[in-house]
C-alpha cells in the first residue's frame, strides 16, 4: 500500500484469522473485540481514587488495524496533542504486551529501547474490572459536540 493509511501515527498490527471460529471475518471480529476489551483496563492509574485512564485504543481503517495512544488520535483529528516520547513508549509496551499475549502480531518489529518499563503502566484484571473506574480519553468512532 503507497498510502500511509494512519499517517505514520501507531503500530500497525495484524489480527489472528484463526481462533476456532470457521468463520475468517468473525474470528479478526472476536480478535479486534478482545483487543478493544483489553485496551480499556491498561493505561495510568490513579489509585487513591481507583480510576484506570486508558493509554491507548485500537483503530480499524479500510482493513487495517493499529494501536494508537489515544494522544495520537487525537492528533489524527487535527485537534491540539501534547503527545511525548513517554507516550509513545508507553504505547509500545501495550503493543508489546498484546503480542506477547498472543491477540495480534505487529507489522514492524517493536523497538525494545523504546518501551517504558511495565511498571509505568497498570493492567486491571478482568476479575478486578468491577472494582476500578475506567476512563477513556478519547471514544473511537463518536463525535463529540460542540
Amino acid at each position: 500500500m503507497s498510502e500511509n493509511i494512519f499517517r505514520g501515527y501507531g503500530v500497525e498490527i495484524d489480527l489472528p484469522r484463526k481462533s476456532g471460529i470457521i468463520d475468517p471475518k468473525e474470528a479478526v471480529k472476536d480478535a479486534f473485540l478482545k483487543i478493544r476489551e483489553t485496551l480499556t483496563r491498561i493505561g495510568v492509574a490513579s489509585r487513591k481514587e481507583k480510576n484506570l485512564y486508558q493509554s491507548c485504543h485500537i483503530l480499524h481503517k479500510r482493513g487495517n488495524y493499529a494501536i494508537l495512544h489515544f494522544k495520537e488520535l487525537f492528533a489524527l483529528d487535527g485537534k491540539p496533542s501534547t503527545i511525548e516520547d513517554d507516550d509513545i513508549a508507553r504505547r509500545n509496551r501495550i503493543a508489546k504486551l498484546l503480542v506477547e499475549w498472543n491477540l495480534c502480531s505487529t507489522k514492524v518489529p517493536l523497538n525494545e529501547q523504546h518501551m517504558s518499563p511495565l511498571n509505568y503502566i497498570k493492567i486491571v484484571k478482568h476479575s478486578e474490572k468491577l472494582d476500578w473506574n475506567l476512563v477513556a480519553k478519547y471514544s473511537v468512532g463518536t463525535k463529540k459536540k460542540a
